[in-house]
């Protein structure tokens, strides 16, 4: 009689053979599963470094709108090296009108010296050539902006408006106190006199600021008096905020991308009056940033200066949260992959980290600069003598 079944040595064979099937397919999951996950950081990289580009480069195109011409040259303001991390992120502060628009005009101008409060009465008709409301204006912040007086701006929070439909009687009362977010060159309201009030513009005035917190610590920026969980800050490092203001004139802190490694601004203009644009060049701390204790010379100087500015390059990096996990080997010698690129002024880091890196750069051009490229000169000429006339206002 034959048994009929397996040997011991095909027992063997057999399991041996489905022991390697098992796992060779153990490793193939493993391995996908690692490149899976890479992809997906790197995706995720991509969409954070595409929506910041976005966003900063819309900000830039727009910068100025609503302001007049000899207040051009505060619809920015960079700042080189912002963050003290080793790549030394930079800053840029944008102002203009971005959402509803308004122009208005003031006659007369009450109050106001020090941040108190103030009563602007305007010239007859202003309020009809808009479409908004009388409770529509109520406790929107306002850019005061002076035509004769340059650097002489100021937010103002509404109280109410009176006087529509009627005549000689339109006004806005304000309330007490300034913006706890200062504009490009600073807020300068307290040095200016009554004077450099009347005939100034009215508009809903925003300021943007786009900065990288590369290390998560409130202390390394003290210009914006961050707390942590505090006006949307979320105290993590490689975050891209935006800070603005808003309508009623809170400062906001956005965080607008994740993982962003560096941030690097360089400026397009005419400074050497050939007629031709310069190399871009990074933005100038010393020279070019408008302190509002400047003297008259000095801070018209600077003021020319960024009112040559027509374009800003744009570097935005992206970097993994995590390092690949689906690579073995020596890394790759494209530095925009495993280790900090140099970027403008940024340098180049000397180490290979495994994480995965998108660099993304463009130029965006600004709209109001590059409309009329004399206008903006003739405006300072004729503002310095304004200022002349009425007195220096530094």
């Amino acid at each position: 009689m034959r048994y009929k079944g397996f040997t011991i040595v095909e027992v063997l064979v057999g399991s041996s053979i489905m022991l390697i099937v098992v796992i060779l397919t153990l490793t193939l999951y493993t391995e996908s599963n690692k490149i899976a996950v890479d992809q997906h950081q790197f995706t995720d990289i991509q969409h954070n470094v595409r929506s910041a580009m976005y966003f900063i480069s819309e900000g830039v195109a727009n910068a100025g709108v609503g302001l007049s011409a000899v207040n051009s040259g505060y619809a920015i303001e960079g700042v080189d090296g912002y963050s003290p991390s080793p790549g030394a992120p930079d800053s840029i502060k944008l102002m203009g009108n971005y959402e509803n628009p308004l122009s208005l005009r003031i006659e007369k101008y009450q109050g106001g010296e020090g941040g108190a409060a103030a009563t602007a009465f305007l010239y007859d008709g202003e309020l009809d050539n808009h479409p908004y409301p009388p409770e529509f204006y109520e406790d929107k912040v306002i850019l005061i902006v002076s035509t004769t007086c340059p650097g002489c701006f100021a937010y103002r929070s509404i109280t109410n408006m009176f006087g529509f439909g009627e005549v000689g009687v339109e006004k806005i009362n304000m309330a007490p106190g300034l913006s706890e977010f200062n504009p490009p060159g600073g807020l300068v309201d307290t040095g200016c006199p009554i004077e450099c009030w009347e005939d100034a513009a009215v508009t809903f005035g925003h300021v943007k600021q786009y900065w990288l917190d590369s290390t998560g610590i409130p202390e390394d920026y003290p210009g914006l008096n961050l707390s942590l969980g505090v006006d949307g800050y979320l105290g993590l490092a490689s975050t891209l905020y935006l800070t603005t203001m808003d309508e009623v004139g809170n400062v906001m802190h956005m965080p607008i991308a994740l993982d962003i490694a560096n941030l690097q601004f360089q400026y397009i203009a005419d400074l050497d009056y050939d007629g031709y644009m310069d190399a871009s060049a990074d933005w100038d701390n010393n020279n070019w940033t408008i302190d509002p204790y400047d003297d008259m010379a000095v801070k018209l100087g600077k003021l020319g200066l960024i009112s040559r500015i027509r374009g800003v390059r744009i570097w935005v990096l992206g970097k993994t949260a995590n390092p690949f996990v689906g690579v073995s080997g020596k890394p790759s010698t494209n530095i925009h992959l495993y280790r900090r690129p140099a970027i403008a002024n940024s340098p180049m880091s000397d180490q290979d980290d495994r994480h995965r890196r998108f660099l993304v750069e463009t130029t965006s051009n600004i709209k109001n600069h590059s409309l009329d490229f004399y206008s903006t000169y003739i405006a300072l000429e004729d503002a310095v003598l304004k200022v002349t006339q009425i007195r220096r206002c530094e």
